[in-house]
């Protein structure tokens, strides 16, 4: 059976998802700091050895070096890590519907910066993710994290969102693959310094089920990123990315299943959920269209 485009951004959205519940299992016995880290280093052995087996040494090009190095900083380090604090803080399925807030992010920031025109398709999608934002917002004392954690992911959520507009101008001087090796080994560099800087040097020791969580997180979150690489490169961006942004719809039934007693889901957060997934999808397809 042939892999079609959609089947590939379906699958991605499977492993983002999957990375999510792994994560949250991996913090009930470790630390954020030691699942970036751990998360890190497998997506640079993958992406690498995938690199080296793959990528002809003539499609690098040093002028792509500094894009991807600067989207490695902000998105691989600096939004993986708000990423886990962010699971760790309100939960797996908050945090995972907030995070795909991205593309809204990278919207926004077109329009600023880029002087892109603001349609209705624009507006009617950021009505509907502002209401699925303030659903999750409420759900805090129900469920029992506070407000002000959603910081967190939207913190993520907006690193990733600028990564979006870095990469789209590194992609021009080299394939997505090798892009996506840089960027990783750069934020391995930089998180690994930080953490002997900082004399937590500990994070990077992890044993028990948490490492097996941590380890199978990141096979499946650098998994799912080279599914998505291959069904942008089969298919239309408007296809593939609000399929690929559906993945808080497998996170809800698999918090339902795999989180019994460690989080709890209402209403509120189901259509909030709901709610975000529809807005994106209306900023992305009509973006694209």
């Amino acid at each position: 059976m042939e892999l079609t485009p959609h089947m590939l951004a379906l699958a991605s959205a499977l492993c983002n998802a999957v990375s999510t519940i792994l994560i949250r299992l991996g913090l009930r016995g470790s630390n954020f700091y030691t699942g970036v880290w751990i998360n890190v280093v497998v997506g640079v052995i993958g992406l690498w050895t995938a690199v080296f087996l793959v990528v002809p040494f003539d499609a690098f090009h040093a002028r792509a070096v500094p894009y991807f190095v600067l989207s490695g900083l902000v998105g691989t380090a600096g939004g993986r890590l708000f990423r886990f604090v962010g699971i760790e803080k309100v939960g797996a399925s908050v945090s995972a519907s907030i995070n795909n807030l991205n593309p809204f992010i990278a919207t926004g920031l077109a329009i600023l910066l880029l002087g892109e025109r603001v349609t209705l398709p624009i507006l009617a999608g950021t009505v509907v993710i502002v209401l699925g934002t303030v659903l999750l917002s409420l759900s805090g004392r129900r469920v029992g994290f506070s407000a002000s954690h959603l910081v967190y992911p939207f913190l993520s959520a907006s690193c990733f969102g600028v990564v979006a507009i870095i990469r789209k101008m590194g992609l021009a001087h080299a394939v997505p693959l090798l892009g996506s090796a840089i960027n990783t080994a750069t934020a391995l560099l930089t998180f690994t310094t930080f953490l002997l800087v900082s004399g937590n040097r500990q994070a990077m020791m992890c044993t028990g089920r948490s490492l097996l969580y941590f380890i199978g997180a990141g096979a499946a979150e650098n998994g799912g990123v080279f599914l998505l690489l291959v069904a942008l490169g089969l298919g239309k961006v408007s296809v593939v990315t609000p399929l690929a942004g559906t993945a808080p719809l497998f996170v809800l039934p698999m918090t339902s299943f795999f989180l019994q007693g460690v989080e709890k889901l209402s209403w509120r957060i189901v259509l909030g959920t709901l709610l975000i997934v529809l807005g994106v999808f209306l900023l992305t397809v009509y973006k694209s269209a």
